[in-house]
C-alpha cells in the first residue's frame, strides 16, 4: 500500500508542474484523495459491502467535488487534475498512466444492468469537459479534446475532438504560402499541438493556399494570351485584403508576386 501511494504522488509531480512539495501534493490534491478514498470503497463493494461503500464514495464526493462508484475499476498511476465535477460510472473501467481533468464523465446510455460505461486503456488522456458516454473502449496513447462527446469506440493513439467526436488525421507540413497567410491573419492555422489540431484552421489554411495558386496560374494564363494577341491586356493581381484581428486595420494577403492595380484601375462591386 505504501509503494502505490507514493506511485501516486509520483505521477502527479511527473504530469503536474504546478506541484511543488509532497505536502503540498498530499493536503492540496482532491484528485488524489478522490483516488485513495475509492480504493477504499471499491474494497468494501467487491467484499459484499455495498452500502457502505456507497455511502463511503457519497462522503468522498462531498470532499473532493469528484464522484467515482465504488464498483469502477481503475488502473495504477490514475491522475485527476483538478478534478471538479469528475463523474465515473459503475462499469468504467480505467487503465493505467490515465489522466482527467476537471468535468469529465466517464458515463452509461442505457438502463441496462450490463456494462454500460466505457473502457479507458493505457496511456489515454482525456480534456476538460469531457464526455465519453457508451460500453465501448478508447484505445490505448488516445487523446480526447476538452468537451469533446465521445459516443463511439476510439482508435488506438487517436486524437479525438468535436461534438459527436471524430478523428481528427494529422496534417502534412504547412507550405511557406499558408504560413505567410496564416501569420498575416494573427494566428498560425497550422501550429496547433499535435495532441490537439484544429480541423476548422486548418480548412481555412488549405482554402487560403487553393485561392492563392488559383490567382497565379490567372495570371499565367493572361500572360500567355498576351504573348499570342497584344489586344488581350495582362492581369495584374491586386492584393487580398483580409481582416485584422487584432483590430488595427485591414491586412494584405500574400499575393503572387505582381504589383497590385492602380486605384483607378479597380473595378468595385456591391
Amino acid at each position: 500500500m505504501i509503494f502505490r501511494i507514493r506511485e501516486d504522488i509520483r505521477s502527479v509531480f511527473d504530469r503536474d508542474p504546478a506541484a511543488r512539495t509532497t505536502w503540498e501534493v498530499l493536503t492540496c490534491y482532491p484528485g488524489l484523495h478522490a483516488i485513495w478514498g475509492q480504493r477504499i470503497s471499491h474494497w468494501l463493494w467487491t467484499h459484499g459491502f455495498k452500502w457502505l461503500a456507497r455511502l463511503h464514495s457519497n462522503l468522498s464526493r462531498w470532499l473532493t467535488g469528484i464522484e467515482i462508484h465504488p464498483g469502477a475499476t481503475i488502473g495504477r498511476r490514475f491522475f485527476i487534475d483538478h478534478g471538479m465535477g469528475v463523474v465515473i460510472g459503475e462499469t468504467a473501467e480505467i487503465g493505467d498512466d490515465v489522466t482527467l481533468y476537471q468535468g469529465v464523465t466517464l458515463g452509461g446510455v442505457s438502463w441496462n444492468k450490463g456494462k454500460r460505461h466505457p473502457t479507458i486503456g493505457n496511456h489515454v488522456v482525456v480534456g476538460a469537459g469531457a464526455k465519453v458516454l457508451g460500453p465501448f473502449t478508447v484505445g490505448e496513447g488516445a487523446r480526447i479534446g476538452s468537451n469533446a462527446v465521445v459516443v463511439k469506440e476510439v482508435p488506438p493513439g487517436a486524437t479525438v475532438v468535436g461534438i459527436p467526436a471524430r478523428v481528427v488525421q494529422e496534417a502534412p507540413p504547412p507550405s511557406e504560402k499558408v504560413v505567410a497567410i496564416a501569420k498575416t491573419l494573427g494566428f498560425d492555422a497550422y501550429g496547433l499541438s499535435r495532441d490537439m489540431p484544429d480541423p476548422v484552421a486548418n480548412a481555412i489554411g488549405s482554402m487560403l493556399e487553393h485561392i492563392q495558386v488559383l490567382d497565379e496560374r490567372l495570371v499565367q494564363v493572361c500572360r500567355l494570351l498576351h504573348q499570342m494577341d497584344s489586344r488581350m491586356p495582362e492581369l495584374e493581381m491586386s492584393k487580398l485584403e483580409l481582416p485584422d484581428f487584432c483590430g488595427e486595420g485591414k491586412v494584405p494577403m500574400p499575393a503572387t508576386g505582381e504589383q497590385p492595380l492602380p486605384e483607378s484601375k479597380v473595378r468595385r462591386t456591391g
